[in-house]
């Protein structure tokens, strides 16, 4: 009678235990804007940004210049010279734009610039997080930087496997 009363009480507490999960959040722009490293990494990425503006603004005033000189001298030039200068001018338009592109677009040089500065710092930032929700036993931290979001998860909440089987998916489904 003791020992089915013991395990009774032990099933209701582990139950209990097993139901309750702790929930965190953290504020990444507050840690990150806090990181001496982080702040230098910013730094140098705006100073390149800036120098990177720099030269494109000075090529589209270069741009600017050509047109309108070419505006003025338009009228005594011949039909063959006109046509030279404004291919020459939509050539440097377009070097402009591409260089522009280059620097700021997706995926470029100020974006590199931006993973080979940034990424490492916010990925110590992340392995910190995690390492501490798992010694604290926390299922879920949440970012409340910006848009709110799951910045670590306990693996033990995953059910995505136990979805697909509800929805009849194979895990094996996408990889052939």
């Amino acid at each position: 009678m003791k020992k089915s009363l013991l395990l009774s009480l032990f099933l209701v507490v582990f139950s209990l235990a097993a139901f309750s999960q702790k929930y965190a959040y953290i504020d990444s722009e507050y840690i990150l804007s806090n990181m001496p490293d982080y702040i230098e990494a910013q730094a140098e990425l705006d100073r390149t940004a800036a120098v990177w503006q720099q030269e494109i603004e000075a090529k589209f005033k270069s741009i600017d210049s050509m047109y309108k000189k070419y505006q003025v001298e338009a009228i005594t030039l011949p039909e063959n010279l006109k046509q030279k200068r404004e291919e020459a001018i939509i050539k440097a338009e377009q070097d402009a734009k591409e260089l522009q592109k280059k620097r700021f677009g997706k995926d470029g040089d100020l974006f590199k610039k931006r993973e080979e500065l940034v990424k490492p710092i916010q990925d110590r930032v992340f392995t910190a997080i995690e390492e501490y929700s798992k010694e604290k036993g926390y299922a879920f931290v949440f970012d409340v930087a910006g848009a709110m979001t799951i910045v670590y998860a306990d693996s033990k909440w995953d059910i995505n496997d136990q979805i697909m089987q509800k929805l009849g998916i194979s895990a094996n489904d996408d990889e052939e």
